[in-house]
């Protein structure tokens, strides 16, 4: 099959690579796309050099065109960063002023993510449907995945969301009960970046009891949360959680600290400096703290499993409530574990959420549909209203000031700033 992956020159499309070079037998093609012609050869050469070190019959082209690049896909990979990182360094510190959490993702600096980043996906979308095969699918790896994955489905796309937290959790489990990795199956749930693991199932019997039992300190760690917080829940929260759970914690440590985007783009300098090395045909052991772990593990086995090749495979993806959480909409799109074939994903059968678990969700919810609104629609009054609906924001004059903040940060993505 060909796959176009769209923002191949990111510095972390290496981790994607090696993942289809070992694993990904079913790829005839990789192609790479991106508008930063010198970034893209230099990651494209290199991508190249880690098939061929492999031994994968598949070639590697790259390309700054996005319509040759996708024509005839089989599956688009698309994990943009619409404004690169300085616009990621903003999203993580303009909240700060109003004593609010500066993240990506989540909170105002995740709404900034998504107002510059939707329209753009949309419009990607829109010519990969245009030129791809016609049953290709979509795979949203661009944050915030949520939201992202929404809009392509409200717009009609064959797509799928795709997060790294839900692997990174059954690996690590995995290796704490001695077991093979796909032994694991994790009631996983929530709406992307807003997840618990509720169980851990081995042949059929729950085992999470157990690793909090033993694990708890390094769990708690992990997830950067107190031990307390995971024997209340009884279960193991996302790491994405400590923001709604620490949240005034967080603010704290940022002022005046380094951010992740800061550090990243550090990161990224030295990484695009060994991947000119020419005699470098593996991933350097440095691309692992640039983030997201197990994402290539993640992205073969879906795309292996909608074309059929992993039959009964359970992936964690994001997709379409359609009454799997009986509290939201329909059309609204979670996070949990799925059975996954050509037809697409299917929902394992989820228990019902705890009051506290599930008012949060809803919450959340609600704030992703009204973000979406402003990000398709745009409006002062559309971003403020998403700002007023989200937990970590929702007090009018944070929200009134916020606004202006986006408003004033974005003002070069008239898409939405209007």
């Amino acid at each position: 099959m060909k796959i176009a992956v769209v923002g191949g020159g990111s510095t972390y499309t290496p981790e994607l690579v090696d993942g289809f070079a070992r694993l990904g037998t079913m790829v005839s093609e990789l192609v790479l796309i991106d508008p930063a012609q010198e970034r893209l050869d230099i990651v494209g050469a290199f991508s190249a050099r880690i098939f061929q070190h492999y031994g994968h019959p598949g070639k590697v082209t790259w390309t700054t065109d996005l319509d040759a690049g996708v024509t005839d896909a089989d599956v688009a990979v698309i994990q943009l960063r619409v404004g690169g990182q300085a616009a990621r360094i903003s999203d993580e510190t303009f909240p700060l002023d109003c004593g609010c959490v500066g993240q990506e993702t989540t909170g105002a600096g995740g709404l900034g993510k998504a107002l510059r980043t939707v329209p753009v996906v949309l419009d990607v979308a829109a010519r990969i449907r245009a030129r791809a095969k016609p049953d290709a699918w979509i795979v949203d790896f661009t944050n915030p995945v949520g939201i992202v994955t929404r809009a392509l489905l409200d717009d009609g796309h064959k797509a799928v969301g795709l997060c790294n937290v839900a692997i990174g959790f059954q690996r690590r489990f995995a290796r704490m009960l001695d077991v093979e990795p796909a032994a694991v199956v994790l009631d996983h749930v929530g709406l992307n970046h807003l997840t618990w693991e509720r169980a851990a199932y081995v042949d059929g019997v729950d085992r999470l009891p157990e690793l909090l039992a033993a694990h708890l300190g390094e769990l708690a760690e992990e997830v950067d949360l107190p031990p307390e917080v995971l024997t209340t829940l009884g279960n193991v929260p996302s790491y994405y959680l400590s923001y709604f759970y620490a949240h005034d914690r967080h603010v704290r440590q940022s002022r005046g600290a380094q951010t992740r985007g800061q550090r990243v783009a550090e990161i990224e300098a030295t990484l695009m400096e060994m991947y000119r090395d020419p005699a470098l045909v593996e991933k350097p052991a440095l691309l692992g703290e640039r983030g997201g772990a197990y994402y290539s593990e993640a992205a073969v086995g879906l795309i292996a499993a909608l074309h059929g090749h992993d039959p009964d495979g359970v992936h964690s993806v994001n997709i379409r409530n359609n009454g799997t959480l009986p509290f939201l909409p329909d059309q609204a799109v979670i996070e949990v574990s799925a059975r996954v074939g050509r037809p697409g994903p299917v929902p394992l059968p989820v228990t019902p959420l705890a009051p506290d678990l599930a008012g949060l969700v809803a919450h959340v919810s609600g704030y992703e549909e009204l973000a979406l609104d402003a990000a398709v629609r745009g409006g002062r009054n559309r971003v403020y209203r998403a700002l007023l609906a989200h937990p970590l924001i929702g007090q009018h004059e944070d929200a009134e000031a916020l606004t202006g903040k986006l408003l004033a940060a974005g003002a070069q993505h008239l898409a939405w700033a209007r």
